[in-house]
């Protein structure tokens, strides 16, 4: 009879089940104080480009405002839209735009006392094993020779003794079916293939209990994940992809990347981390003083319905307010901040849904306005302009600048052929003579500030009054007729853009035996009278008849004459 050679091999476990779930991934999170990369739409950098000249082209102001209906985008555009969207549903629902919230604890494990009694197992189904070989083999003993036999039986045994132990001792259960394998060679007959027979049904049995109590305790140590409700996300007050008002918002991200989807998907998570990392909700609320309403304030609307915000920098030429507002980085900060809670308020006003207003005029105001030198006033403005580029995309519907110097216009002639004609579009500029006429280009008399050569102020009249704009030819003449009814009193504004014009008010009787009388006496105004830029006068009626007012032009230059009329009952 041949040695018997009993062979272990080594199984290797499986993996230890783990009870913590998979970390969400985390968004990618970027400096939002700096823009990703160069703008692809020059319009965004309207606020420190200029273009074009104090005079505006007809080709400039037939350039329209680009539509937020959906319905008029083309079809590359909707195609843009709709990806963008979706790119952002996926964010939200992998909570990307704000950090992922911390793994739930993991639920207390019952696999250790699991482990423990496999070996246990292991080693009750071995020991029985050795000892039906070792009934099998003394069977065997009897049958053949005795006296070789006892010698490889004695073998035998204590190879059987050094399996045992080692089956005991280093076998684990899922080993077990490796032992009953090996262990054929070592009996030939009929004997040895019962023990076989009954070794693999013993193993079989206990593999399979193993395996099925392994996947329970599996089961209960790596429950299904929870389901992890989309992140709700909101920006101006608009919630994304829950309100009609989104695509309009989505619109301005992706024209301000030249509908390039990704970018403007990395734009808009930079927003939404920098408002947060700004804490926007909480600046709403505070209180930052008055002291800069006379810098920059709204006003009115343009002839489009846009609201108009003025700035007005050469409110810095107080001493006493430019250091209270720029005079060290603590001051700096607050007005940054109060800058973008103005901002921040005017833009909550806006009407996002389709079709909507949701841009703003800019008309800034350069007269006496702080020189290069004033390095704080430079440094403060071009970090907040930089903040409004990346965090405000398509916010502004044209720039005015009046008052501009005359080295202004010749650097922006320049550079502008360089720019684009949706840049330009957006840019106006106007000397100190062409202001006024500028903006009555596009603000009505009756929008616009008296300060800026419109009729706007707190008096008799309110916006509801409208104002009649008349052009007087050089070296003419132009009478304005108001008539009137008895028992009433009669009130009008007038008010020629630059003066410079002989003016006279007179009330003509309707009957044949009055006499005119005369309200204001024809006189020169000036183009200084700026202290006076608006004649108010009220004159009682007792009988039918006009109000008759002059304007006399003896300039080179045509004039812009301002007026309206209101009438009382008496």
């Amino acid at each position: 009879m041949t040695d018997q050679e009993v062979v272990i091999t080594h199984v290797p476990l499986p993996d230890k089940p783990t009870n913590d779930l998979p970390p969400l991934p985390e968004p990618p999170v970027k400096d939002s104080f700096k823009p990703e990369g160069p703008l692809a739409d020059p319009a965004e950098s309207e606020v420190l480009k200029p273009a074009g000249d104090d005079k505006v082209s007809a080709d400039v102001d037939s350039f329209k405002e680009e539509s937020t209906k959906v319905a008029d985008l083309s079809d590359s555009e909707k195609k843009a839209l709709e990806e963008f969207k979706q790119l952002i549903q996926e964010a939200l629902n992998k909570h990307e735009f704000t950090s992922p919230p911390p793994p739930p604890p993991p639920p207390p494990s019952t696999l250790p006392a699991k482990v423990e009694e496999a070996p246990v197992q292991s080693e009750v189904v071995v020991d029985k094993t050795d000892e039906l070989i070792d009934d099998v083999a003394k069977h065997s003993d009897e049958k053949e020779e005795p006296p070789k036999s006892e010698d490889k039986t004695a073998e035998t045994n204590e190879e059987g003794e050094k399996v045992k132990k080692s089956n005991e001792t280093t076998v684990p259960a899922e080993e077990k079916e490796v032992v009953a394998v090996k262990t054929e060679s070592s009996v030939d007959d009929d004997g040895a293939k019962t023990v076989e027979a009954i070794e693999e049904t013993i193993v079989a049995v206990t593999v399979s209990a193993t395996a099925s109590t392994e996947e329970a305790v599996d089961a209960a140590a790596n429950p299904p994940p929870a389901a992890v409700e989309p992140e709700e996300v909101s920006i101006w007050g608009i919630p994304l992809l829950a309100d009609e008002r989104t695509d309009v918002i989505l619109l301005k991200f992706l024209r301000a990347r030249d509908f390039k989807v990704k970018e403007s998907l990395t734009m808009l998570k930079n927003t939404i981390q920098w408002r947060k990392d700004f804490k926007i909700e909480e600046l709403l609320e505070e209180d930052l003083g008055s002291d800069l309403e006379k810098v920059v304030f709204m006003h009115g609307s343009d002839k489009e319905g846009h609201p108009v915000c003025y700035n007005v920098y050469g409110e810095f030429q107080s001493r006493e307010l430019y250091q209270k507002t720029f005079s060290d980085e603590e001051k700096r900060e607050k007005f940054l901040r109060w800058r973008i809670q103005f901002l921040e308020k005017s833009i909550r006003k806006l009407d996002f849904n389709p079709g909507g207003i949701c841009t703003i005029v800019q008309v800034n105001d350069l007269k006496n306005s702080p020189g290069l030198g004033k390095w704080e006033l430079r440094q403060a403005t071009k970090h907040a302009l930089q903040i409004f580029q990346d965090n405000y995309p398509e916010f502004v519907a044209k720039q005015v600048f009046i008052n501009v110097p005359w080295w202004y216009l010749a650097v922006n002639k320049m550079i502008s052929p360089f720019l684009t004609h949706r840049t330009k579009s957006k840019f106006v500029f106007a000397g100190p003579s062409k202001s006024a006429d500028t903006l009555l280009r596009y603000i009505t008399a009756e929008e616009l500030p008296v300060k800026y050569g419109g009729m706007s102020k707190d008096g008799e009249f309110e916006t509801c009054d409208s104002v009649t704009e008349i052009t007087v030819k050089p070296s003419a003449k132009h009478s304005v007729e108001y008539p009137v009814a008895q028992g009433c009193a009669v009130t009008w504004e007038v008010r020629v853009v630059g003066w410079d014009v002989n003016y006279g008010a007179e009330f003509v009787p309707s009957g044949e035996g009055s006499y005119t009388v005369i309200i204001d006496k024809a006189r020169r105004v000036g183009s200084s009278s700026q202290d006076h830029p608006v004649i108010s006068n009220t004159f009682k009626i007792s009988e039918p008849g006009k109000v008759v007012l002059s304007v006399d032009n003896p300039t080179s230059k045509k004039k812009k004459l301002l007026y309206r009329f209101k009438t009382k009952s008496l």
